[in-house]
C-alpha cells in the first residue's frame, strides 16, 4: 500500500450545462485522478444538449436523444451528482457551497458555470399562467402541454430561439404569431435582405409575423391565464400561450452574492480564473472575458479546454477570446454569418441574390476592406461558410481569387478542382465543426484509425456534428470521402458500438449461427476490436447471449448496468431505491408491516407509492440492501432491470360495479408467470377490468382491457417522455389465450429486439404485420414462442434469496 499517496483535491462544479461539463470532460482526459468532483445542477436532468431542444419541441427528437452525459457517465467517473439542487451560497472563507436544501460541499477549486437566464419583458402580465421562457427542458415540456390544449401562441422575439419555438409550436398544431421589435428577423445574424427572405419563407409555411411591434401588456382571462397580447399602438391579438424569447442575460446573482467582480458577466482572466478569487474559475455564458460574454457553443468549449489545463495544474494555455461565426439551420433553412457582414464606410460588397431558386432562395453577401474579407452573410447555400470564415480569420489578400470568390472554394484553382466535393477540397487543417473546434484532419484520422463508418461513431469519437448539427452534411461527405464503400448512413446497419463494424442484427445472427455462449468466445469469434468490449456493448452482448441460449449462456454480472448488479435502483445521491414486488399491485397487512419495520430499522427517509402501484423505499444505503431484502422477505430482483417491471391493475369485477373481467387475478397471473423475464428494455403491462381503463392499459408495452365477451390486447405503448399509445392487437375470449399471446409476443421481442429498443420502436422497425404473422396467424409458432419463454424463465433465481445461483457478489455491498 502506498502511504505517500496524496489525498485528492476537491473540485465543485456549479452548473450542469454544456460548458461546465465539457470542462470536466477535458479535465478527466488529462488528470483523471487529481480531484474528487462534485456537481450541482439546478435541473433534475443530467447534462443535455440545449441546442437540440427545438427538435424535441418539434417532435423530431425525444429528451433521451439529447442527453450528452447520462447518469452512468457521472457514476463511472466517481462524480458526486446533485440534481435538482440550486446552490444559494458560496462561502469563500470556508471554501464551501451550500444548496437551497442545505446540501453542502467543500472545495479546493470551484468552477462556476451557471449559464444565463432568459430575459423576461418587464410588462404587466408577465407572471400570468401561460407565459413561459424558452431555455430548458421544463420550458419545453410546458410548451408541449400547452400545445396539446390550446390554439393561439405568441412568440416574443424573432431571433433563433424564437423562430425555433414558433416552428415547433406550429408543427404541434398551434396558430403562431412571432412578435419582433426590430425591422427584420435575426438582425444580429442576418442583414435586412436575408432576414426578409427568411420571413417570406417561414410565412409561406404558416407562421405569422408582427415586425417593429412593441409589447405593452399581457391580458389575463378571468381564471388568471393569459388570453391576449396588447401592443403600444393599441392592437391586440389572442394568445393562449406566450413564449418569451427576447434574449438572455448572464446568470451572475450567485457570484455577486459571494463578492466576485461581475460586469457583463463574472469577470475572468485568460486562465478563466475569476479576477477576485484565483481558486474560483468560471466558463460559459455567465463568464465575461475581456468585456465579452459569449452565447455560442464554440467559444464556450474553447474556454472549457483552457480552464481544464489550469485545473489540471499544467499551467499552460491562455484563452484570448474568440472570433465567432454563426452557422445555423433555422426550421430547415441554412444560414451563415461572420464578421462585419453589414458593411459600412470604406467597405465594398459582392452580392449574389436569387430569391426564386428551386431550393427556396439563395443569397450571398461578402464584405471586403483593403482586399481582405471582413464579413459574410449566406442564406440557403452555406456550404462554403467555413472557408469564408477561414479567409476572414487569416486576413489573406484576395486579389488573385476575387473573380471566383463568390462561387466557393471548389472553384478556386489553388485550393481544389472544380467538380470535387467540398470535403475533398478542404485542407486537413481546415475547421469542420466550429462548435467543437474539430478539423478535417482530426476527423479523417479518427475514421481511418478507429474504423468508423457511421455519423454517430464520428460524433462519439470526435464530437464533430454533435452540438448544433449544422456541419452534419460536411461530416457525412468526409465519411464518404475517407471510408469509401464502408460508409453507411443506414440506421439499420449502424454499428453496435465502436468496437465492431457489426450491427445489432449482425451480432444476434452470429451468436445463433456460431452457437456463442460466452463473452470471451464472442470477442474472439467476431474479431472484436476491444479485447473486453466497452460500456456500450458489454450489456447488449451479455443480453444477446442469455436470450439466445438460455440455460447454456454464461452470465457476466459485471457486464450488466449498475441497477442489475446491485438489484436496486441507484439514485442521484448514491443511495438506492427498493421496490418490493407485489403481484398485480395487491398486498397484505403482514407484508406492509414488514416494509414498515424495515423503514424504521434502516432509517429509510422516503416511502412513496409509484405510478405502477408499488411501494418505493428511497434512500437505502448500499451496505443495507441485502439485509433490507432479508427483513422484508418479498421478491424483487428484476424490478429495476431491463425486464418486466410491474403489471398494473384495477380492482376489476371482484369489487368494481363496472368491472366485466377479473383484472386483478389476470394481472397477478401475468406477473407471476413473467416477473423473471429479462428483455431488451424495461417492459410494463396493465390490465383493466372494463373499457373505462382505470389501469391505463393504453400506454403500456402490453395493455389488456376486459370487455363483456373477453379481452382486448394492445401492444407497443409507452408512457415515457414522448407518450406512445398502444396499438390494437387482437381480441380473445379466455385468460389462457391472453397469457399465451402475451408470452409469445414477449418472446418474439426478446429474440428479435435490439438492446435498449422499446417495444414501440421494435414494432416500428419490424412492422405490425410481421408480429401478427408470428403471434396471431401461426398458432403452432405462437405456442412454440410461449414454450421457449417458459423454458428460459424456469428456474431463474431471485437474486435476493438465491445469491449463489444468481451469481450475486455480496462483496459489492461491503463499505470500503
Amino acid at each position: 500500500m502506498n502511504t505517500d499517496a496524496k489525498p485528492k483535491q476537491k473540485l465543485v462544479l456549479i452548473g450542469n450545462g454544456m460548458a461546465g461539463v465539457r470542462a470536466l470532460e477535458e479535465l478527466l482526459k488529462i488528470a483523471p485522478e487529481l480531484y474528487d468532483i462534485t456537481v450541482f445542477g439546478a435541473e433534475p436532468h443530467p447534462n443535455y444538449n440545449r441546442i437540440l431542444l427545438s427538435p424535441v419541441l418539434a417532435g423530431e427528437m425525444q429528451i433521451e436523444d439529447i442527453i450528452l452525459n447520462p447518469l452512468d457517465w457521472y457514476a463511472g467517473h466517481g462524480i458526486t451528482l446533485h440534481l435538482g439542487k440550486k446552490v444559494q451560497q458560496i462561502d469563500r472563507i470556508k471554501r464551501r457551497v451550500v444548496a437551497e436544501d442545505g446540501t453542502k460541499a467543500d472545495y479546493d477549486r470551484l468552477l462556476i458555470a451557471t449559464g444565463s437566464s432568459p430575459f423576461i419583458l418587464p410588462v404587466p402580465g408577465k407572471e400570468l399562467d401561460g407565459v413561459v421562457a424558452y431555455r430548458d427542458i421544463a420550458d419545453t415540456q410546458a410548451m408541449l402541454a400547452a400545445a396539446a390544449r390550446y390554439q393561439h401562441a405568441v412568440v416574443i422575439g424573432g431571433g433563433l430561439l424564437g423562430l425555433e419555438a414558433a416552428n415547433g409550436l406550429m408543427l404541434r398544431g398551434m396558430q403562431v404569431t412571432v412578435v419582433h421589435i426590430a425591422g427584420w428577423l435575426m438582425e444580429r445574424q442576418l442583414d435586412d435582405v436575408a432576414g426578409d427572405m427568411l420571413r417570406q419563407s417561414l410565412q409561406a409555411r404558416g407562421l405569422r409575423f408582427l415586425l417593429g411591434a412593441q409589447t405593452e401588456a399581457l391580458i389575463p382571462d378571468p381564471q388568471g391565464r393569459v388570453m391576449a397580447v396588447r401592443f403600444k399602438d393599441g392592437q391586440e391579438i389572442p394568445a393562449d400561450l406566450v413564449v418569451m424569447a427576447a434574449g438572455i442575460r448572464p446568470n451572475t446573482a450567485l457570484a455577486e452574492s459571494a463578492g466576485l467582480h461581475c460586469s457583463r458577466g463574472i469577470v475572468v482572466s485568460d486562465t478563466l480564473q475569476t479576477v477576485t478569487d484565483p481558486r474560483i474559475y468560471s466558463v460559459g455564458e455567465c463568464a465575461a472575458h475581456r468585456g465579452v460574454a459569449y452565447g455560442l457553443v464554440a467559444p464556450l468549449f474553447e474556454q472549457a479546454k483552457v480552464c481544464a489545463t489550469h485545473l489540471a495544474q499544467f499551467g499552460i494555455g491562455r484563452y484570448g477570446g474568440s472570433q465567432t461565426s454563426t452557422k445555423l439551420k433555422v426550421t430547415g433553412i441554412d444560414l451563415f454569418s461572420a464578421g462585419n457582414f453589414m458593411g459600412g464606410e470604406g467597405t465594398e460588397e459582392i452580392v449574389l441574390s436569387d430569391p426564386f431558386s428551386k431550393s427556396g432562395g439563395v443569397y450571398k453577401k461578402l464584405v471586403l476592406r483593403d482586399d481582405r474579407l471582413i464579413g459574410a452573410c449566406l442564406y440557403g447555400d452555406t456550404v462554403d461558410g467555413s472557408w469564408y470564415f477561414k479567409l476572414l480569420r487569416e486576413g489573406r489578400k484576395l486579389s488573385d481569387i476575387r473573380d471566383k470568390l463568390m462561387f466557393g472554394e471548389s472553384n478556386i484553382g489553388d485550393v481544389g478542382h472544380q467538380g470535387h466535393s467540398k470535403a475533398a477540397a478542404m485542407a486537413d487543417s481546415d475547421e469542420v465543426c466550429g462548435c467543437n473546434g474539430v478539423s478535417k484532419g482530426s476527423i479523417c484520422k479518427a475514421i481511418k484509425d478507429k474504423g468508423l463508418f457511421t455519423l454517430e461513431e464520428v460524433r462519439k469519437h470526435t464530437k464533430a456534428s454533435a452540438s448544433c448539427g449544422s456541419c452534419t452534411g460536411l461530416v457525412e461527405q468526409l465519411l464518404m470521402f475517407t471510408a469509401g464503400g464502408d460508409y453507411s448512413a443506414s440506421p439499420k446497419k449502424k454499428a453496435l458500438c465502436a468496437c465492431t463494424e457489426l450491427s445489432h442484427q449482425d451480432v444476434r445472427e452470429a451468436i445463433r449461427k456460431e452457437h456463442l455462449t460466452r463473452l470471451p468466445q464472442l470477442y474472439e469469434a467476431l474479431s472484436w476490436r476491444t479485447p473486453n468490449g466497452c460500456p456500450s456493448c458489454r450489456p447488449a452482448l451479455n443480453y444477446y447471449l442469455l436470450s439466445t441460449w438460455p440455460k447454456e449462456a454464461v452470465d457476466d454480472p459485471q457486464s450488466r448496468p449498475i441497477n442489475e448488479r446491485a438489484h436496486a435502483n441507484i439514485q442521484k445521491d448514491g443511495t438506492y431505491s427498493v421496490i418490493p414486488r407485489m403481484w398485480g399491485g395487491e398486498t397484505t397487512a403482514d407484508e406492509l408491516r414488514r416494509i414498515a419495520n424495515a423503514v424504521d430499522k434502516y432509517k429509510i427517509p422516503t416511502v412513496k407509492v409509484t405510478g405502477g402501484q408499488r411501494i418505493d423505499l428511497l434512500g437505502v444505503k448500499k451496505q443495507d440492501l441485502p439485509q433490507v431484502w432479508a427483513d422484508i422477505g418479498m421478491p424483487s430482483g428484476h424490478a429495476y432491470a431491463k425486464a418486466l417491471r410491474t403489471v398494473k391493475t384495477c380492482v376489476g369485477s371482484e369489487w368494481c360495479r363496472m368491472g366485466t373481467q377479473d383484472s386483478t387475478r389476470m394481472g397477478k397471473d401475468l406477473e407471476r408467470a413473467m416477473w423473471r423475464m429479462y428483455a431488451p428494455h424495461k417492459v410494463k403491462f396493465a390490465v383493466s377490468g372494463c373499457p373505462r381503463n382505470c389501469a391505463e392499459a393504453g400506454i403500456k408495452d402490453v395493455g389488456i382491457i376486459g370487455v363483456d365477451s373477453g379481452w382486448e390486447l394492445y401492444i407497443g405503448g409507452n408512457g415515457g417522455i414522448k407518450t406512445e399509445v398502444a396499438q390494437f392487437f387482437c381480441k380473445v375470449k379466455t385468460a389462457e389465450e391472453v397469457m399465451e399471446i402475451t408470452g409469445a409476443f414477449m418472446q418474439l421481442y426478446r429474440s428479435e429486439g435490439w438492446y435498449l429498443e422499446r417495444t414501440v420502436h421494435y414494432l416500428a422497425r419490424v412492422g405490425m404485420d410481421h408480429v401478427k404473422a408470428r403471434v396471431l396467424d401461426d398458432l403452432e409458432g405462437r405456442r412454440a414462442l410461449w414454450a421457449e419463454l417458459q423454458f428460459a424463465l424456469s428456474g431463474e433465481p431471485d437474486p435476493w434469496f438465491e445469491h449463489a445461483k444468481a451469481q450475486l457478489d455480496l462483496r459489492q455491498f461491503v463499505p470500503v
